[in-house]
C-alpha cells in the first residue's frame, strides 16, 4: 500500500529521472522546521558555513548534522511521512537516517548553489538513496534545479568546495568535470513550490539552485535517507559530512546507533 501522497507515477518518475516533486510532504511541520532553522542559525553546529566571498551581497548559510540536538528536526524526521514516502520511492523495505541539512539564502544573495552530485561527498553508496529538499518559504525563482537522468551517468561529477571552488579530493581523474546544464541543453527539472512541498532526488542526481534575488528569505530543509542497499565506501579524502570515529569498513551497513532505522516493512 503506497502512502497517500505517492502514486505509481511518482515512483516511475523517481526511478527514471532520479527526481520527483512531492506536494505537501512536510505541510504539517513547516512551523516546527522554521523554529528549528532559527535555533540552528542562532546556535550553529561545528560544520556551519557562510558561503559568500567578501563583497558578495546577501547571506548564504548552511549547516548539517544537528538533528539530534535540535528537537524540532528530530520530531519532523520521526513524525512526518518522509520515511514512508522514501520507502515507496526508493522501493526499499528499510529507511535509515543519514543526516539533515539547512540552507538559508537571505534576500539579495546572487550566488547560486553550484551544480553538484551529493554522492561523491558522502561515504555511502547505493541505488536506494533519497534526499528531500523542502522550502520553508514560497519559491518561484530560487527553487532547486535537477538534471533528469543524471543519477545514471557512468562517471561521477567532480566534487568541489563551494567557497574556494577548489577540488574536494586530490584525484580529479576519477570524476567528470562539472557540466553547465543550461549551456549544454540538459533536461533541467524545477518547480514553483509552497512551504512543505519537497523535491525528492537520488544522491547521484546533479542539482543546484539559483541565487535569491527576491525580497524574502529562502529557507530550505533537506533530509537525507538511505535504503536497503546503502553501504559504506572509502573516499580519497575527508568526506562531507565526515562523521569522525565511525569505525566502519567498506561494505558495512551504516551503524544504527548513529544512523537509526526509522522504518521497517
Amino acid at each position: 500500500m503506497l502512502h497517500p501522497l505517492i502514486t505509481q507515477e511518482h515512483i516511475d518518475s523517481y526511478q527514471r529521472d532520479g527526481v520527483v516533486l512531492v506536494k505537501g510532504l512536510f505541510r504539517d511541520h513547516v512551523e516546527a522546521l522554521r523554529q528549528g532553522v532559527e535555533t540552528n542559525m542562532a546556535e550553529p553546529g561545528e560544520y556551519a558555513a557562510e558561503n559568500l566571498k567578501a563583497g558578495e551581497g546577501g547571506r548564504f548559510f548552511d549547516d548539517y548534522c544537528n538533528w539530534q540536538r535540535i528537537p524540532e528536526f528530530e520530531e519532523v524526521i520521526r513524525a512526518s511521512p518522509a520515511a514512508s514516502v522514501a520507502a515507496d520511492l526508493m522501493q526499499s523495505k528499510t529507511v535509515q537516517v543519514f543526516h539533515e541539512h539547512v540552507l538559508v539564502k537571505e534576500p539579495g544573495t546572487s550566488k547560486p548553489t553550484p551544480w553538484h552530485q551529493d554522492s561523491p561527498y558522502y561515504f555511502v553508496e547505493g541505488e536506494q538513496t533519497i534526499s528531500f529538499w523542502s522550502p520553508l518559504d514560497p519559491v518561484r525563482e530560487a527553487s532547486l534545479r535537477c538534471v533528469a537522468g543524471s543519477h545514471r551517468w557512468e562517471k561521477p561529477v567532480l566534487p568541489t568546495r563551494w567557497l574556494s571552488e577548489s577540488n574536494f579530493y586530490p584525484d580529479a581523474d576519477a570524476y567528470m568535470p562539472v557540466p553547465d546544464p543550461d549551456a549544454e541543453g540538459m533536461a533541467i527539472m524545477e518547480w514553483e513550490m509552497e512551504p512543505g512541498d519537497a523535491v525528492a532526488f537520488n544522491y547521484k542526481t546533479l542539482h543546484g539552485a539559483r541565487g535569491n534575488q527576491t525580497h524574502t528569505r529562502r529557507r530550505a530543509f533537506s533530509l537525507r535517507l538511505l535504503g536497503d542497499d546503502a553501504r559504506y565506501v572509502e573516499r580519497p579524502g575527508r568526506t562531507s559530512p565526515p562523521f569522525p570515529g565511525h569505525g566502519l569498513k567498506p561494505g558495512d551497513r551504516l551503524r544504527e546507533d548513529w544512523f537509526p532505522i526509522i522504518l521497517r516493512r
